[in-house]
């Protein structure tokens, strides 16, 4: 039967609006206060914390569930499609202003500092450097677990993508062995970064107190894991929807979406490993 309908699927008023604000509030609102030593601060973000896991595990169920009982057809699967665009440009975005400051702190910033004898004698403006009479450090080198981590996440994009073949093909044991091979990449990825960490802290005495070449590791690296744990977190929700029979091979844009967020996390490693490890 041909698709007739004119408009969006429109759903019911929803009170989730509403209490992932309320949430966001009270997050900010402990984060103030913790700040300045008030002790109910840390209730007040865990409060907040709770309301907004309870909002995600509430309004995603419900898209779930309207998506599996047909609500859903081609203008909503196309809205859904450039949100996830628009989404991934502005985490583009998001890092581009990481790489920059990088850029201009290595080829600006640094240089400078070391040309203007004036300001501070003797700096010789080179990287890796924790600036000015900033504390002494090894840099992480990039053939160790870096080296391993950018295989792990290489070797998961093309787990994925297996699956999504699988996928289209309707092969479900495929779909499922390829998402599980995926999550477990994406499990030791984060695992792994956690003991270079611990390494890094303990036995190189590089933290984020190292002065500029310091702050920008940490910020780059611990953002990319941070959007790495998303990651798995979210290959773990649609490998259980796979399990559960979910996702059809003419529609499957949860699948799709979570696909190309892997493969853009992917990217932005790769990026990292070269300008950051590597460089």
């Amino acid at each position: 039967m041909t698709e007739t309908r004119e408009h969006y699927y429109v759903p019911e008023p929803s009170r989730y609006p509403v209490m992932v604000s309320g949430g966001l509030f009270l997050l900010a609102l402990g984060f103030i206060l913790k700040i300045n030593s008030i002790a109910i601060g840390q209730w007040s973000m865990l409060a907040g914390f709770l309301l907004i896991l309870y909002v995600l595990f509430g309004w995603f169920g419900r898209v779930i569930r309207e998506n599996e009982n047909g609500f859903y057809h081609k203008w909503e699967d196309l809205s859904f499609r450039w949100g996830m665009v628009w989404f991934i440009a502005s985490e583009v975005m998001f890092f581009a202003a990481f790489f920059g400051a990088l850029f201009y702190v290595r080829e600006l910033s640094v240089p400078l500092l070391g040309a203007t004898q004036d300001l501070w004698p003797g700096y010789a403006g080179t990287w890796p450097t924790s600036g000015p009479g900033g504390k002494a450090f090894t840099p992480m080198g990039a053939w160790g677990i870096p080296a391993i981590n950018t295989l792990i996440l290489l070797t998961s994009g093309a787990t994925v993508t297996w699956a999504h073949w699988g996928l289209l093909k309707n092969k479900r044991v495929q779909l499922i062995a390829g998402l599980f091979l995926t999550v477990v990449l994406g499990v030791s990825f984060i695992s792994l970064q956690a003991y270079e960490y611990h390494h890094a802290y303990t036995e190189l005495g590089l933290t984020m107190g190292a002065g500029v070449y310091g702050a920008t590791f940490f910020m780059l690296t611990g953002f990319h894991g941070f959007h790495v744990t998303i990651g798995t977190i979210m290959l773990m929700v649609i490998l259980y929807r796979s399990m559960k029979g979910h996702f059809k091979p003419d529609s499957h844009f949860g699948f799709e979406g979570v696909a190309w967020y892997w493969h853009f996390v992917d990217v932005v490693w790769l990026l990292l490993f070269v300008l950051v490890y590597w460089l």
